[in-house]
């Protein structure tokens, strides 16, 4: 536990402003560009979601952690209330720059919404339980702004041999190996930065389990797409593999 320091506490403080602007920058500009016509909706939700969750990576660097789960879970709250009946102008305008039509029934951000809620229990599960391995769940979120979002372009643009199964969405053979290949990238990069070049309050990784965790990781965030429901991979994902990988390395590896 951390001894307490007004001076740490402030730059916390610092940290947590910065990520906010962050945010709301990301949030804003591509709002803004689909009020004035210049890109599209579907373009306007692609850079929310590969931007505004990229936040997370300012966890390491909070001495009391606490305040990322303030982050995700008051994103997660503006999420729930942005709808088409939203009294609140600016949540309104959100949901109307950025819903998709699959949302149109329920009148509210459902992706969304399931995107910042996997942020957050995610972020609250380690900072309370294993705040030192914090480059787990910042891997699985990765893989669910970056590899999903790929697998779904690349996928769709080029892939040709379809994977259907009887109770989920239709997958390509291109979209999940781009899926396995982004998923390995990216969680390499977090084992490598926060394990063992900029470690930290974290714990150290060796070259060896940095290359094993992503291998592992990668396979099980590939498996846990091709079984889910294009409608729910934001939570089944990033909450599926991180958490898997987690046990395994605390029980075997």
């Amino acid at each position: 536990m951390v001894e307490f320091s007004v001076n740490l506490f402030l730059i916390d403080i610092l940290f947590l402003l910065l990520a906010y602007g962050y945010v709301f920058l990301t949030i804003f500009i591509p709002v803004q560009l689909k009020k004035r016509e210049v890109i599209s909706k579907f373009a306007a939700r692609k850079m929310v979601h590969l931007f505004a969750g990229l936040c997370v990576l300012i966890t390491p660097f909070f001495t009391y952690p606490y305040f990322a789960i303030v982050i995700a879970g008051s994103l997660t709250v503006l999420t729930y209330f942005s709808s088409r009946k939203s009294k609140i102008k600016k949540l309104k305008e959100l949901y109307e720059s950025i819903g998709e039509e699959a949302e149109e029934k329920a009148g509210r951000l459902k992706g969304p919404f399931n995107y910042c809620l996997s942020i957050t229990i995610l972020i609250s599960i380690f900072v309370i339980f294993a705040p030192h391995q914090l480059y787990f769940p910042i891997a699985g979120i990765l893989i669910m702004i970056i590899a999903d979002t790929m697998a779904s372009v690349i996928g769709k643009r080029w892939g040709f041999i379809k994977i259907k199964l009887p109770w989920t969405s239709t997958r390509t053979a291109t979209g999940s190996l781009t899926m396995f290949g982004f998923s390995f990238i990216l969680s390499f990069g977090s084992f490598w930065y926060f394990g063992y070049y900029h470690p930290l309050t974290q714990v150290p990784l060796t070259w060896e389990i940095i290359i094993l965790y992503s291998l592992i990781t990668a396979a099980l965030a590939t498996i846990i797409e091709i079984l889910s429901p294009s409608t729910t991979d934001d939570l089944t994902v990033p909450i599926g593999c991180t958490l898997i990988m987690y046990l395994l390395v605390f029980f075997y590896l």
